[in-house]
């Protein structure tokens, strides 16, 4: 019996998607081979758009991303998101630059929850989406690198089903993670039934070689890190053991004290924590040690909780070599200085481990809370202060959720990619954060009203929300040094609430203690940090018209009234393969792929047309010449006076429609 993947299945899932409408979202289901899908628009590049770096200034701080080099290799395109990912992933000259090279997806897609928003429709039928979400998928599995991920952004309409869709294209093997963002900073008292306080982003690497950047770690973290021993790297205690003897019973073996003489084992379940090499290098530092096979099978099995008959044999004890009392007055002197990794308590009779301050910063955890990334409520406070008076999204996402997200996935100067751009958020934090971006969007109400002018005030400096400055905090005013343990924070409300208990007594006011206590409780704000100054650019640009059409009661191909021209000519050469040559590369052929030339031609291809073409090409170099009519024997013609080459007929050469087949 063959083994089949588990796959999702739904209807028409063999069928494709072409839009309705031009610019909305509404789908009809076509053939796989149908022009209507399978024609590659190109890109129309209109004015590229630049801004220029504020200079600093002595009202604030800057952090090191505020000195990066703004990036302007961006692109900011109008049109629908499957026909761009078809655009960057087919026109030679888009996929050779894009395709492999995308660091980072992050998608928000309609979320399909059968809701009408103000700035896009989100209604669309399971199957439907689906089909669309599957296709756009695969777009951007080609752009991703190798070493890229892919964020996917949904409530509880369509994640269980995108988990699958996802498993399906990138290999379940390649899930990375499951992240709960706590989106809601207050419960919703007209929920239903649950106020739905989270969203789910779904992390998929595109293969084994991805790697994430760890989270910068905060003082409040490091503050626990101590060093009373002197030691060059602050620690904290670790119990000396761990659990999971039973697996480990190669970590389950007595240790001697040097300052007891006792034989200490692991709690019951527990085996020590370092291996034991490693408990060598460490215990050896107190005094002399030898491994020593002892006969205590028993105690070993009682501590791994297993029977005397399973219990590994050949497990040495580690002893002290020497006498006991050596052995107390050298970990009597070791204990005075910078102590080992491993440590005794207790007067020598349990052991402990260093945990030194971790070097690289935080592992990420899969729970974001509103208060680390933000919440929607902070997200449309953005959205309001970059466009006062309206509130034109239900749902953008704050600007701290994306920087938390490129931070883990990108560096600076990696390629962005969203295609569902909405207010613009993702490139606008990418760019604030030094990475290249690609972003779309579909509406062009939304894309002139909202996500150009955001994208136009970060590179011109006038977006000072979101991540672009941090608050000061607060430090210890000047001559003021508080005690270990003691934040300023701490100090701060310390100093708030005595002034408060003592505002009605004068007499308490002129105290000295008091007057004391005010003094070494004193501190200040530190200056706004920029993160942000702007500068930089993006070129726009929007898919090019269509050129191709089909009739269904005809089963006819025909070309559009807008197939004339150059906007003919970049169809062909993009939907052929071929990429365009400049004015200066030639003034004869259109493009070129590998030695092959393309010449179109709105017209009919003549004996004439071909004997002149045939002259201006090298001796190895084929033709393809495209025209919308040919006359009697010119086919024959060329092929005689250029092997290798061939005329295509436009529109029929260019899609082969058949009902039931494949592109």
């Amino acid at each position: 019996m063959s083994k089949t993947r588990l796959q999702l299945t739904w209807y028409n899932k063999d069928k494709a998607l072409i839009p309705t409408e031009s610019g909305k979202y509404g789908y009809i289901w076509v053939e796989s081979s149908d022009p209507r899908y399978c024609e590659t628009h190109t890109l129309v590049f209109d004015e590229y758009v630049t801004g220029r770096q504020t200079p600093k200034s002595d009202k604030f701080q800057y952090s090191e991303r505020a000195d990066l080099v703004p990036q302007e290799d961006n692109l900011l395109i109008l049109g629908e998101s499957g026909d761009v990912l078809r655009a960057l992933t087919r026109v030679p000259e888009l996929a050779d630059k894009y395709v492999g090279t995308v660091k980072l997806v992050y998608i928000d897609p309609p979320f399909n929850t059968a809701q009408t928003f103000t700035s896009y429709e989100d209604n669309l039928e399971h199957s439907i989406w689906l089909t669309m979400m599957r296709e756009r998928l695969l777009h951007l599995k080609r752009l991703l690198s190798d070493d890229g991920s892919i964020w996917v952004h949904l409530d509880t309409a369509e994640n269980h089903r995108m988990r699958l869709l996802l498993d399906e294209v990138f290999g379940q093997q390649n899930f990375v993670a499951e992240i709960v963002w706590g989106k809601a900073d207050t419960s919703r008292n007209d929920a239903k039934h649950f106020s739905l306080d989270q969203d789910y982003i779904y992390v998929y690497s595109k293969t084994e070689n991805w790697k994430l950047n760890r989270l910068p770690r905060t003082a409040q973290q490091d503050a626990i890190y101590k060093a009373p021993d002197g030691d060059p790297v602050p620690w904290i205690a670790k119990p000396g053991h761990a659990p999971g003897a039973a697996t480990h019973q190669g970590m389950v073996y007595a240790v001697q004290s040097p300052f007891t003489g006792e034989l200490l084992y692991p709690p019951v379940g527990g085996c020590w924590r370092l291996g034991q090499s490693q408990m060598y290098a460490e215990l050896s530092k107190y005094t002399e040690y030898e491994l020593v096979e002892l006969a205590d099978s028993e105690k070993r099995a009682e501590v791994c909780g297993v029977s005397v008959a399973d219990i590994r044999d050949g497990v040495k004890a580690l002893l002290l070599k020497g006498s006991l009392e050596t052995a107390k007055e050298n970990a009597k002197r070791a204990a005075n200085g910078v102590l080992p990794d491993v440590f005794f308590i207790n007067d020598g009779k349990r052991i402990q481990v260093k945990g030194h301050l971790p070097e690289g910063g935080v592992t990420p955890r899969t729970i974001w809370n509103f208060t680390d990334v933000g919440s929607n409520r902070n997200s449309k406070a953005e959205i309001k202060a970059l466009f006062p008076g309206e509130t034109p999204f239900s749902t953008p996402k704050p600007e701290r959720l994306l920087q938390r997200i490129i931070h883990i996935a990108t560096n600076p100067g990696d390629v962005v990619l969203d295609c569902f751009a909405g207010s613009g958020t993702t490139a606008a934090v990418a760019q604030k954060m030094g990475r290249r971006w690609i972003t779309c969007e579909l509406l062009e109400s939304t894309f002139h009203s909202y996500t150009r002018p955001r994208l136009e005030k970060v590179v011109n400096d006038k977006d000072s929300g979101g991540i672009t400055r941090t608050k000061g905090g607060r430090i210890a005013a000047d001559g003021v040094e508080l005690p270990e343990g003691v934040s300023a924070d701490d100090a701060a409300i310390f100093h708030s609430v005595l002034n408060k208990l003592v505002a009605d007594d004068n007499r308490m006011k002129q105290d000295k203690n008091i007057k004391k206590l005010k003094k070494l409780s004193k501190t200040r704000m530190e200056k706004e940090v920029v993160n942000w100054r702007g500068g930089g650019g993006f070129q726009v640009a929007h898919l090019s018209l269509k050129c191709f059409d089909y009739d269904p009661r005809l089963e006819r191909v025909f070309l559009t009234e807008d197939a004339k021209g150059e906007t003919l000519i970049r169809s062909i050469a993009a939907n052929l393969g071929f990429k365009m040559l400049t004015r200066d590369e030639t003034a004869v052929f259109d493009a070129r792929r590998g030695n092959s030339l393309l010449k179109v031609i709105d017209g009919v291809a003549t004996v004439e047309i071909v004997d002149w073409l045939v002259a201006q090409r090298e001796s190895n170099e084929t033709i393809v010449l495209a025209a919308t009519s040919v006359m009697d024997g010119v086919r024959q013609h060329l092929r005689r006076s250029c092997k290798g080459s061939r005329i295509a007929v436009i529109p029929d050469d260019i899609f082969h429609f058949t009902k039931g087949g494949g592109e």
